[in-house]
C-alpha cells in the first residue's frame, strides 16, 4: 500500500456518540475539523480530556481509518462498516500506520489533514462489539505494541471531501513515528 490512496467512505455526526453516520461528502474547516461533527472544534472535544484542561488544542479534528481494517476485524467474526467506530474518512491502498507525525494529507482538490498521531483504542470499541478492543491492538516484530484504530489529524486546510478522492502524501523533512494522541 503505497499510495495514492483513496478515500472510500466520509461520516460526520452531531453530539458525541461513538458511530458515525455516512455521508455523500464532509466539508472540512481550517483549524476546526469535519463541519457538523461533534468532535470538530479549535479546542479539545472529547470528554475525557475536556475534564482534565477544555483550552486544550484538539490534535483529533479529523479521524482516518483504512478499509483494510475492518477487513482485518471483519475477517475475525465481527461485523464493522465505515463510520461505525467513529471515524470521519475510510481509506483504502494507504497504510495510514506508517505515516509520519506531521505527514500532510491532500484529500481531494482541496483539502489538507496534517496527521497529529494514532486512536488509542479505547473501551468503546468492546461496548460496540466484545471483543474488539483487543482485536484493533498488535505487536510489532519487537514486541512493541501496535493500535491500528486509525489515525488522528487537524485541518490544515479545508474543502469538501468525498468518496473516490484520491489521497496524496505530504511526508516531512524528518519522520517521527505516530504516538497516540
Amino acid at each position: 500500500m503505497s499510495g495514492p490512496g483513496r478515500v472510500t467512505h466520509v461520516a460526520r455526526r452531531p453530539g458525541h456518540s461513538f458511530s458515525k453516520t455516512l455521508q455523500d461528502e464532509i466539508r472540512l474547516i481550517a483549524g476546526h475539523g469535519v463541519e457538523g461533527d461533534g468532535h470538530a472544534g479549535a479546542t479539545v472535544q472529547h470528554r475525557s480530556r475536556v475534564a482534565r484542561d477544555p483550552a486544550q488544542p484538539n490534535l483529533r479534528q479529523v479521524h482516518l481509518m483504512a478499509g483494510e481494517f475492518h477487513d482485518e476485524v471483519n475477517g475475525q467474526g465481527f461485523a464493522v462498516a465505515p463510520g461505525d467506530l467513529g471515524e470521519n474518512i475510510t481509506t483504502r491502498d494507504i497504510d495510514l500506520l506508517s505515516l509520519s507525525t506531521g505527514a500532510r494529507l491532500h484529500l481531494g482538490d482541496e483539502a489538507v489533514v496534517e496527521v497529529t498521531g494514532l486512536r488509542n483504542p479505547c473501551w468503546q470499541l468492546d461496548a460496540f462489539q466484545t471483543g474488539l478492543t483487543a482485536a484493533s491492538l498488535g505487536r510489532d516484530a519487537q514486541g512493541g505494541l501496535v493500535r491500528k484504530a486509525g489515525i488522528m489529524g487537524v485541518v490544515r486546510t479545508g474543502g469538501l471531501v468525498r468518496p473516490g478522492d484520491l489521497i496524496r502524501i505530504e511526508a516531512p523533512a524528518v519522520f517521527r513515528p505516530l504516538e497516540r494522541v
